[in-house]
């Protein structure tokens, strides 16, 4: 392949393909139908170009000696190895080519642990590899050396030096090099100060038949750019640094269709079926490395997953689960669910309906866009206290997994300090528990398959909500440690009190809702107040759109309803002793009684119904069973109820 001149931009280009595209766009005859004109026009945007931070190197290599790259420097990188044919390859094998391409003579790497090698690439060497280390002061053996900190910093001078075809020097893994920066060694400051003196002394020579100018280059390979002491980059004109960033979606379309082939099925798939793949694996892939997307495609090949099913590789790749947990619920379980949660949860049908097909949606996939990582679903409760909110979270947790305690739930009330988001992400680097992780991450990475509960969301701090754009939109939120951890296999519910009460002129809190209301009336307020909270006092819509139209209000607990709770609460505590061997009754005036007093006020819903009947039947039943040392067999009945006593006679 002919050297390319340096600091242009290499673009390899298929002139057949692009001719045909140009010949269809400007009303030619190549092509008769639209799936050829998308063929063509998909053609025209795969055209491989070098990735920028590459492109930034052969630019300024003719004036810069020394360069240092970071960031994504442990990624494999996308190359065209010939016209149209495009392969990933690692950092150090792409700048291999990518110089000798340019007119290097040799490329040798330097790494802590094995010392001098010479790279390989696909151009021949000017000279052979042992010859190369020997001009540098090495002893090689089949083209590699043994060589320290202190062989290294021998070589940077002799490198400067030498004459001949142009020679470049990569200092691989150069962020171990040092412990702290701020500390160096004797051995460690004299390398870098070597570094800097030789920066800024050595001159360009011309080379090669075009006598352009070149440097005998080093180039430092590091993490991060506080990798090496700031005396050496900050503010130095000859050494120059290039961020090298991680994958867009043009870089993973370059790579995808190479990637593909070796996929089960991929031969013989048909164009449309081929692209249609394609596609879903650059969405599904957002975010992951080009070594993420080639263990993605090897883990489908070793799984027998087929071309089709591409996205179910890239699932299990992301949360490591083999089966796709959603589709084993039983169907049937699902189907007969209703009656069964609404013997639990009360006089919201509406609310059981709604989130039903929530589930519903999840396991059958409708409208889920499974092409991202967007949570299987979202939904947002909203409604007085004790209504049922958490009893249906527990409720739909217990069918899905047969445990409703299951399910993760976080008190955000908990969460109303600014930097509380370090308890669900955890704290960042430096910071003490920098190593623990997250709360909610830990969680997530341990089960991605679950019910996620944020409980009364409105106590969180505003930053906190922040986190959750992350979650509804991408499906993905970043550890304190820079792990992603995946939502795309949980079931997101948030809780709220919001819409229930509102300020009122004066700044106080009144109800902006009344048992009295009709649902229809009491719904509109409601929603109308949640979108004034996020709106005007969270600024923060783009929370609300995220959730969409999944926001569910909860109704008052009516008086019907309230009637059905206490009975089946009654009958619950009756059955529990009678599990114990013993029986009571309660006669119709101690039930009269006992009602009047838990549906007197029924503005704590359900929960204040349970705290009356533990005020005025359990506690002191379980005081007249124990001084009457009931035994089993034995049988009681209730003959009077009265505040916080009972009058409890053997039979």
């Amino acid at each position: 392949m002919s050297a390319s001149p340096v600091g242009q931009d290499s673009v390899q280009i298929n002139t057949e393909n692009n001719r045909r595209n140009a010949e269809y766009i400007l009303g030619g005859t190549g092509y008769d139908n639209v799936l050829a004109y998308f063929q063509a026009f998909h053609e025209a945007m795969s055209v491989y170009v070098k990735p920028r931070w590459l492109r930034d190197l052969l630019r300024f290599l003719p004036l810069k000696s020394q360069f240092v790259l970071s960031g994504n420097v442990r990624d494999l990188q996308a190359c065209e190895v010939a016209p149209g044919v495009v392969t990933a390859q690692s950092l150090v094998s792409t700048l291999t080519d990518s110089l000798r391409e340019t007119g290097y003579g040799q490329l040798v790497v330097w790494n802590p642990v094995s010392g001098f090698a010479v790279s390989e690439g696909r151009e021949p060497p000017v000279e052979q590899g042992d010859e190369t280390l020997r001009r540098l002061g090495l002893t090689p053996v089949e083209g590699a050396a043994p060589g320290g900190i202190d062989a290294l910093t021998a070589s940077l001078e002799r490198l400067t030096a030498l004459p001949g075809a142009p020679i470049a020097l990569i200092v691989d893994f150069a962020s171990r090099l040092t412990i702290r920066t701020e500390s160096l060694s004797a051995a460690e400051h004299n390398l870098f100060t070597r570094a800097l003196v030789l920066a800024h002394t050595v001159s360009a020579r011309p080379a090669g038949e075009q006598r352009r100018p070149f440097f005998n280059t080093v180039i430092w390979v590091v993490d991060k750019e506080g990798d090496l002491p700031d005396w050496l980059l900050i503010g130095s004109s000859r050494i120059r640094h290039i961020p090298v960033s991680k994958p867009d979606s043009a870089a993973r379309r370059a790579l995808s269709k190479a990637l593909l082939r070796g996929v089960p099925g991929s031969q013989q798939a048909s164009p449309a079926t081929f692209e249609e793949a394609e596609s879903a694996f650059i969405d599904g892939c957002e975010g992951l490395l080009l070594a993420d997307m080639n263990a993605i495609a090897t883990l489908a090949r070793v799984e027998n997953v087929s071309i089709e099913k591409i996205s179910d590789a890239v699932r299990r790749y992301k949360v490591g689960v083999t089966e796709d947990p959603w589709l084993l619920i039983g169907r049937e379980k699902i189907r007969n669910a209703e009656p069964v949660i609404r013997k639990r949860v009360k006089g919201q049908a509406h609310a059981v309906t709604h989130m039903l097909d929530l589930v519903k949606r999840a396991m059958t996939g409708v409208g889920s866009q499974r092409k991202g990582s967007r949570p299987r679903g979202v939904s947002f409760l909203a409604g007085p206290t004790g209504v049922g909110k958490t009893e249906l979270a527990k409720t739909l947790t217990g069918l899905l997994f047969g445990d409703e305690s299951a399910y993760i739930r976080f008190d955000m009330s908990e969460f109303s300090s600014e930097h509380s988001d370090q308890r669900l992400i955890g704290a960042p680097p430096g910071y003490v528990g920098y190593d623990v992780g997250g709360e909610l991450t830990n969680a997530i990475r341990e089960r991605p398959f679950s019910v996620v509960l944020f409980d009364e969301i409105e106590k969180a701090h505003p930053r906190i909500l922040d986190k959750f754009l992350q979650i509804l939109d991408d499906g993905v939120l970043t550890s304190g440690r820079g792990d992603r951890v995946y939502f795309s296999e949980a079931l997101i519910i948030f809780t709220s009190n919001l819409g229930i009460y509102r300020e009122d002129e004066l700044g106080q809190r009144v109800p902006n809702v009344l048992p009295s209301d009709s649902f229809e009336e009491m719904e509109k307020k409601v929603l109308g107040e949640i979108e004034r909270h996020f709106k005007l006092v969270l600024n923060r819509p783009e929370i609300l759109n995220r959730i969409g139209e999944n926001i569910i209000v909860f109704d008052f607990i009516r008086d019907d309803v309230a009637q059905e709770i206490f009975d089946q609460m009654v009958r619950v505590v009756l059955e529990d002793i009678a599990s114990q061997g013993m029986s009571v009754e309660l006669d119709e005036p101690s039930k009269v009684a006992l009602q009047q007093r838990c549906l007197g006020d029924l503005s704590n819903g359900g929960r204040g119904i349970r705290n009356q009947i533990e005020a005025h039947l359990i506690n002191p039943l379980a005081r007249g069973l124990f001084d009457q040392d009931a035994k089993t067999g034995d049988r009681f009945v209730i003959t009077g109820i009265a505040i916080g006593e009972l009058l409890l006679r053997k039979l």
